[in-house]
């Protein structure tokens, strides 16, 4: 599994701690020094089962910047939304853990990080 995280976040560095806990074998992904590409946004967006909105951080200095709040959230805007967490990639929420099962899930929390475990 690989787990997208900003270490500067306290979020990420619990995730990591409960990984390290359980034994789980992953890859750590520094995400703002090794930036997504579009296409490894969509390929995580699709294994979260989400939409480019649902892991945007709107609250963000640069989602303020781009006005994110007021952007159309539909299938005509998704490539904009994906375009901006490339080219911003502080706004993508984490950490982002993808699973070997080719699942993905949002690990925020101590529940959601244990699922990915499962998920192995």
């Amino acid at each position: 599994m690989e787990i997208w995280i900003n270490p500067a976040c306290s979020k990420c560095r619990s995730a990591l701690t409960l990984l390290d806990a359980e034994g789980a074998d992953y890859t750590v992904r520094r995400y703002l020094e090794d930036v997504p590409t579009e296409d490894e946004i969509r390929e995580v967006l699709g294994r979260l089962g989400l939409e480019p909105w649902d892991i945007t951080r709107t609250q963000e200095a640069a989602a303020k910047e781009l006005g994110l709040k007021e952007w159309a959230r539909d299938d005509s805007s998704r490539e904009q939304w994906i375009t901006a967490l490339a080219q911003h990639p502080k706004l993508i929420q984490r950490p982002i853990i993808t699973a070997d099962d080719g699942t993905a899930v949002v690990g925020r929390s101590e529940e959601a990080v244990r699922d990915a475990i499962g998920r192995t």
